[in-house]
């Protein structure tokens, strides 16, 4: 894996291969915690085709950044305004909605690259904060989004079936 990374903002001709990608990464994560059928039906809405992924490529209002190593996708970052339910968020705070990169890919610096994207994009934009969600016991994450300055301010919840799980909001001041 001695490929060089591109970093840039992806096309809509690139759809296809990054909700492919997008599918792998939220799989291996998080497949065995949820039942099949209710994980198949998040898959569609989420990854198929002219799902809320495919829709997002086309909102104006979404920026996103793709790593691309010898032509397929390894990982992206998705920078939103804030929907995520935070507690007394400043006028103008975005979100930091998904950042994923694929497991052989972990250590190896692409979501740092992608995370410092994400915080200069924000800061461009004038963004006095930024959040994100991260699954309560997703420890890998929560180290890495610590190391970078995000804090826990508050919590949501996530449903897929009939599973509710516990979401930590995170904050980071810019």
């Amino acid at each position: 894996m001695n490929a060089s990374i591109e970093y840039f903002a992806p096309t809509a001709q690139m759809s296809s291969a990054l909700r492919a990608m997008a599918r792998q990464c939220f799989s291996e994560t998080f497949a065995h915690l949820y039942d099949e059928i209710p994980f198949s039906r998040f898959f569609e809405d989420a990854y198929g085709a002219g799902g809320s992924m495919e829709r997002g490529l086309a909102d104006p209002e979404i920026r996103w950044q793709v790593a691309v190593a010898s032509g397929e996708i390894i990982g992206y970052a998705k920078l939103t305004p804030l929907r995520t339910p935070a507690p007394a968020p400043q006028p103008g705070a975005l979100e930091l909605q998904q950042i994923y990169v694929l497991s052989p890919w972990h250590g190896r610096g692409v979501a740092e690259t992608l995370m410092n994207w994400a915080l200069e994009t924000a800061r461009a934009d004038g963004a006095p904060e930024i959040y994100l969600t991260v699954f309560d016991h997703n420890e890998r994450a929560k180290r890495f989004y610590s190391r970078h300055g995000f804090h826990e301010v508050g919590h949501c919840t996530f449903q897929l079936g009939d599973r509710v799980d516990d979401d930590r909001i995170w904050r980071k001041a810019l």
